[in-house]
């Protein structure tokens, strides 16, 4: 792959997708192709393969997916169930079918068994019972993950998974309905900020922010632009059919990742618990052994990295006011 490769980021304006062109732009890339959603519906296996058939892609990062947290997998399992494995497969199967000369699956951490042996390596998939709140989005990344070892090997097509932990960055999704854990925080502490008022005789207040759980699970955070550097170090030196972490190797704390955001955000006031919703699984954090032996490793630390999706999201407040 080389600067003037025709490389197709399908994603290409979600968090990851968005991350991996901007990493491409950096590089100096030039034909990075796309698939408006307004006229691309990738779940219609005829929109994909006109689309492969006109633009002839060389390589495909394939970061399209229907994401969301807890609330939004347990509400609507069959939209991420279905979308998932459309997408995945229609992709995978035009970038054979067309000449692709390599693919990048972009799975997820979240596929790994719920009371997995820590830090969790990749060959203990599918060795146990899957989270229940998203097993119906774990199920089809693991179809993809399949799918790109079968075309491997019936068909010599080069195919890679990788298996990111939990991202954030710019771009992200911060609708507290269907947001995952950290930028539904960010999104409640910067709220419970702006809404903060002088009563009359006491003074200042502030509402307090009510997270899920009770704080105890464990998590590791990645931000998205070191996802990008990970994925550009294996589309050109990873080549196998088994699918590779992508982490920190350090977990925090929900409670812990609480009082960042809060400090980031500058909120002054209480974060409560609310006890009868799910933590989740326990703990999850990566084995990343396998990605750093390519020299990758990520760069950005948390506090920076949410400091600087914080003003993002600012900014991206501030133009909705002004538009």
């Amino acid at each position: 792959m080389n600067s003037e490769s025709r490389v197709y980021v399908a994603g290409n304006t979600g968090l990851v997708g968005s991350a991996i062109v901007r990493m491409l732009h950096w590089k100096g890339y030039t034909n990075i192709l796309s698939s408006p959603s307004s006229r691309w519906d990738l779940r219609r296996q005829e929109d994909v393969e006109t689309f492969f058939r006109i633009n002839e892609p060389e390589y495909v990062y394939l970061a399209a997916a229907k994401v969301g947290g807890i609330g939004a997998n347990s509400e609507y399992p069959a939209h991420f169930i279905y979308d998932n494995l459309m997408i995945q497969s229609n992709i995978i199967d035009a970038a054979r079918k067309f000449g692709v000369k390599k693919l990048l699956f972009l799975g997820s951490s979240c596929i790994y068994p719920k009371m997995c042996e820590q830090p969790i390596k990749e060959e203990y998939l599918m060795t146990g019972p899957l989270e229940p709140t998203n097993d119906a989005y774990a199920i089809a990344k693991i179809a993809g993950i399949k799918m790109c070892q079968a075309y491997r090997k019936q068909y010599g097509f080069n195919a890679i998974s990788l298996m990111p932990t939990n991202l954030y960055g710019p771009n992200d999704n911060f609708d507290l309905e269907s947001s995952h854990v950290l930028p539904a925080m960010i999104a409640k502490y910067h709220y419970a900020k702006t809404e903060g008022y002088t009563i009359d005789m006491g003074g200042p207040w502030w509402p307090d922010v009510k997270l899920w759980g009770d704080g105890s699970a464990r998590r590791e955070f990645l931000h998205v632009d070191d996802l990008a550097e990970a994925c550009y170090t294996c589309m050109k030196d990873y080549d196998s059919s088994e699918p590779i972490n992508v982490g920190t190797g350090e977990d925090i704390t929900i409670k812990e990742l609480a009082g960042i955001v809060s400090d980031v955000v500058g909120h002054p006031g209480q974060t409560t618990w609310d006890t009868t919703k799910p933590n989740g699984t326990p703990r999850k954090v990566l084995d990343v052994s396998k990605i750093k032996s390519l020299g990758w490793k990520p760069k950005i630390e948390l506090k920076d990295g949410i400091k600087n999706t914080y003003d993002w999201y600012k900014q991206i407040l501030l133009e909705k006011v002004y538009k």
